[in-house]
């Protein structure tokens, strides 16, 4: 293997033995610590022992309930993708097999076919593949996470981070394995210049399953979370995750199946995608400077895998023996990422591309990404725009949903100058770079597209790591659900309420990292999708090109309006059968019965698996029929118009949420204050609008938001696949 491509089946290896290391590191924590109680802290050890034992016992039991309803959850809802994504193959296959064709290229309709169908169900079955065992971990960790927070904050966040980890490092090290594999197997070695446009399917089948798993899970949590919250906090004054509210295991399940399963599956389809889009300009530049450098081709990969020994060093340098503060010992880990990954990013650009300017690229991607990180910080932390919120909520939820709204609109200033920016700047660094080599056989345009394209892998070798962030995240609140309903001592729950509000942030982070790789893929993707049809331009004075762009806006908001009127469905039965319990077994409210939780698992897993169907074929249906009636350019339209709502849609949804639900927080941590400076809290007429706020923003922060991430890059994902179809 020439120059550093070696380096990325060697990460490969590396990342499923860190992977397998931090699983059993975290499986092997125990739950039950009554054997040391002089590990544990004051107020655990002031119990007696058999209060210790039966506290135990009650985090290991709802732990279990947790695991079994996410566990129960997505073998119905992976049975029914699975079913869907043998149609989709199916479907591709033959259409590509009639119509596919491409001479000028060299490229036979049944070779297109049958390698496009086969590397969807490897990019299908990975993809879900990342998202089941990341999730299936993080139920393990958080009652682990729970225990640990009875010794200190230090083991409790280590076991949460790297519950989170192994999705982190699983699903970048499964899309590298995927690409690298098929992109070898199908003889890209031997003809590189072919090869990566009969692997663009991986990504199309990692976009349709990640779709309906963010889609699926993103209903399932918020109709529960919604539920939980009106009836339990507005109606019953009930405090978050207790016992006596028979939603908050489902609210708890809706936790790993949206924010582990979902955004696993999402950000495994954006590290796939947007890699091959970047493989695909690769060979352009690779036909045009005589063939010899497979560099071009591979550079992506290589980068990547040097993010993901980055993301790997960055998560191990975090000690629980020096944590005292949770976000501080995260903001380390995340710098070292950061500066490894330049680091990584000098070394292939200057071995393999060989040129400074293509480090600027590189460097440009990672600052963007941490711009990103800090723009979504500032808006979703307790910063201006959140007190804000909780300031209106003084006067009732009306207002609280006007300030709401305004601070989301107002929130894509920002990250579009930045993207905007980040796009310039690295397609100028690209152009220098050509004309550093003296390869004059590139055209401008496509020498600042390859300049975008190290950009967007320079933001993307972070992932893992962003990742694992993301997942520490539900793994921290379901931490404090646990203790809640096991009624832990109060130093206990400031624990992990303190590691449940960090996670609050991490997850809004990935997020706003996850929209801005889209947003700066998009053009890299959009410049592919123009190289693979063989068009130059995209024309809106053509009558059918303008109505492609205004299908693929429209197509945005028809999208989120399911997504969200899903959830307000599926809210309004869960919502019923809570009222249904209380009202038959009054022995609940009064906290001599259990709820029947099993019931209300059942509402969520019912109604996400129907919900899903509509949203997401009408984001796979669409681009096609456009593209079939009205041919290439047209999707070319529609495929700009859609990324482009898309990102500034996400971005409203994703950031006023993630507002939205921090300004409760703020409002029971005490940080609002009457006229005379004692704190309002929970259980207060400004809390109940707050909490109104937040169920609104819901499922605009974990359903129609993240959704949107992974509707952008199928569009990108299909388009490619379906091109030779197009034109």
């Amino acid at each position: 293997m020439e120059g550093l491509v070696w380096l990325v089946p060697a990460s490969i290896i590396v990342s499923v033995l860190v992977v397998i290391y931090l699983a059993r590191d975290v499986l092997t924590r125990p739950v039950d610590r009554t054997a040391n109680p002089a590990d544990l802290i004051p107020a655990m050890q002031g119990l007696e022992a058999e209060e210790r034992s039966e506290l135990f016992g009650r985090m290991a039991l709802n732990g279990d309930r947790i695991f079994d309803g996410a566990t129960a959850f997505l073998q119905r809802q992976y049975r029914t993708i699975a079913w869907m994504a043998i149609v989709a193959a199916a479907f591709l296959a033959v259409l590509l097999l009639f119509f596919g064709e491409n001479e000028a290229k060299g490229i036979e309709a049944g070779d297109l076919a049958w390698r496009t169908g086969v590397s969807f169900l490897v990019g299908a079955v990975l993809s879900g593949l990342s998202g089941v065992i990341g999730m299936i971990i993080a139920v393990r960790s958080n009652v682990r996470t729970a225990s640990a927070a009875t010794r200190s904050l230090g083991d409790a966040l280590t076991i949460a981070l790297r519950g989170g980890a192994v999705s982190g490092i699983l699903i970048v090290g499964l899309s590298l394995l995927g690409v690298f594999m098929l992109f070898w197997l199908f003889g890209g070695f031997e003809n590189p210049k072919v090869t990566p446009e009969l692997i663009v399917g991986f990504g199309f089948g990692a976009s349709f399953v990640a779709l309906f798993a963010q889609l699926g899970g993103g209903i399932y949590t918020k109709a529960a979370d919604v539920g939980a919250d009106l009836v339990g906090k507005v109606e019953a004054r009930l405090p978050e995750d207790d016992p006596r509210n028979p939603a908050v295991i489902a609210d708890l399940v809706g936790d790993n199946v949206g924010d582990c399963a979902g955004r696993g599956a999402d950000l495994f389809e954006s590290t796939a995608a947007e890699s091959i889009g970047a493989m695909i300009l690769g060979v352009a530049v690779f036909k045009a400077t005589g063939e010899d450098n497979i560099a071009w081709i591979l550079f992506p990969l290589v980068v990547r895998s040097f993010g993901a020994i980055a993301s790997i060093v960055g998560l191990l340098v975090i000690r629980p023996d020096r944590v005292r503060n949770a976000q501080r010992a995260l903001d380390v880990g995340y710098w070292t990422t950061a500066i490894l990954a330049t680091v990584g990013m000098a070394i292939s650009a200057l071995v393999m591309l060989e040129s400074w300017w293509f480090f600027l690229c590189g460097l440009i991607g990672i600052l963007t990404s941490v711009a990103f990180v800090y723009i979504t910080q500032y808006y979703t932390a307790f910063n201006r725009p959140v007190r804000e919120i909780a300031e209106a909520s003084r006067t009732g939820a009306a207002t609280n949903i006007i300030s709401g709204l305004a601070v989301g609109l107002e929130n894509t200033a920002m990250p579009i100058i930045v993207i905007s920016v980040a796009l310039w700047a690295s397609f100028q660094a690209g152009v220098q770079g050509f004309a550093d080599l003296g390869i004059s056989e590139i055209s401008p345009f496509v020498a600042g597209v390859f300049g975008t394209a190290v950009g967007t892998m320079g933001m993307l070798m972070s992932a893992a790591y962003i990742l694992a962030m993301d997942t520490f995240g539900p793994i921290a609140d379901n931490a404090g659900g646990i203790t809640e309903m096991a009624d832990a001592p109060e130093d206990v729950r400031d624990i992990t309420d303190g590691l449940d509000a960090v996670g609050n942030t991490t997850k809004a982070l990935t997020k706003g990292y996850a929209i801005g790789s889209a947003a700066l893929a998009a053009f890299l993707l959009f410049s592919a999708y123009l190289e693979t049809a063989g068009l130059h331009s995209v024309d809106l004075s053509k009558v059918e090109v303008f109505i492609g762009a205004m299908l693929g806006g429209m197509l945005v908001f028809l999208f989120s309006s399911l997504a969200i009127r899903a959830v307000g469905r599926a809210a309004q039965a869960m919502i019923q059968e809570v009222r249904r319990q209380w009202r038959e077994e009054p022995g609940i409210i009064e906290g001599t019965v259990e709820p029947n939780y099993s019931l209300a698992v059942d509402i969520s897993t019912r109604s996400a698996l129907r919900e899903m169907i509509a949203p997401g074929l009408l984001a796979v249906i669409m681009p096609i029929v456009v593209g079939l009636v009205l041919r290439a350019e047209a999707e070319a339209a529609l495929l700009m118009v859609g990324t482009i709502a898309g990102v500034l849609l996400a971005t409203v949804m994703n950031n006023g949420g993630g507002a939205w639900d921090n300004a409760k927080k703020y409002i029971e941590a005490g940080h609002l204050r009457d006229e005379n400076g004692n704190p309002i809290g929970k259980g207060t007429d400004e809390h109940a609008a707050s909490v109104v706020g937040d169920t609104v923003g819901d499922p605009f922060k974990d359903t129609a938001g993240p959704s949107l991430h992974v509707l952008v890059k199928l569009l990108s994902t299909i388009t490619l696949v379906l091109a030779p179809v197009f034109i």
